[in-house]
């Protein structure tokens, strides 16, 4: 199983060691992307794009030697996940979408407009951070306080937030200036890319996408429901499960839940292979 994350200015930093918990039932592959986390040294933000991040996953597929592994991508990780997918439709053998991001401009829109209401008040601060000398330049306390205030009404419990802004603090630092600068680059230009783009919708082209999925949303994400609803009635091999009482992080929150999740919709791939 090939980890994707998510940002996508962030690194696969994020998933650990949470995400480990499934390494008795797979074998994780994580990786950081083009100019992101350790895949950022000797590079510069414009030898990026959506196509060098698709044909990179390839590469690392191909470096295991792996036909058609599964993949995994949380949040923006989703959106790089669908768009290998139908491009290389025989090279993967499952979709795990885990609180996926929009794949169309529309439900970008839609996101930008909840996630706009939610905040509320908190968006003015987070517009000052954003404006600051100390954000722009990179400082991993500015950008970390930034990310409090973006990542406040992700998740349901206060310990699971603490707990990843710890984690994410500990990235950045060790991103430095220069790194955390250089990916929120590359973010810029994926955004432009995709969700900037006018006319984007991945939609209509999922509904040929005839590899298992697996679509995990959760009641309490600042993604709106309908995001993980309308990928999941579009893909006619998809399978739609809602954890409850979770946010944006379902392997953080709901580990348990994640896991009988995976196990059901693999199972059950596998009883349909030998029906067949």
């Amino acid at each position: 199983m090939i980890v994707l994350h998510g940002g996508p200015d962030f690194d696969h930093g994020y998933f650990l060691p949470d995400l480990d918990r499934l390494k008795d039932a797979f074998r994780l592959i994580y990786y950081d992307q083009r100019g992101r986390g350790r895949s950022a040294q000797h590079l510069r933000p414009e030898e990026v794009s959506l196509a060098s991040d698709v044909d990179d996953l390839d590469k690392v597929r191909q470096r295991f030697k792996l036909d058609a592994p599964a993949l995994l991508g949380h949040s923006w990780g989703a959106v790089l996940a669908v768009e290998y997918a139908l491009r290389h439709p025989t090279r993967v053998s499952h979709l795990i979408l885990m609180n996926p991001g929009p794949v169309s401009a529309s439900d970008f829109a839609l996101l930008r407009k909840v996630y706009l209401e939610k905040l509320g008040a908190d968006m003015d601060h987070q517009r000052e951070i954003l404006a600051s000398e100390a954000y722009k330049a990179g400082d991993p306390e500015a950008v970390t306080a930034r990310y409090r205030i973006h990542f406040n009404p992700a998740l349901t419990r206060l310990e699971d937030y603490e707990r990843l802004m710890a984690t994410m603090k500990a990235g950045f630092v060790g991103q430095g200036k220069d790194g955390i600068v250089k990916a929120r680059a590359v973010e810029t230009r994926l955004m432009r890319e995709t969700w900037q783009l006018e006319g984007y919708d991945l939609l209509p082209k999922l509904r040929n996408l005839q590899i298992p999925t697996l679509v995990i949303a959760a009641d309490h994400d600042f993604i709106p429901a309908e995001v993980a609803d309308h990928i999941a009635h579009a893909i006619p091999n998809a399978k739609l499960v809602t954890i409850r009482e979770c946010g944006h992080f379902a392997y953080l929150e709901r580990p348990g839940e994640v896991r009988a999740a995976l196990d059901d919709r693999f199972q059950s791939t596998r009883a349909a292979q030998r029906h067949h």
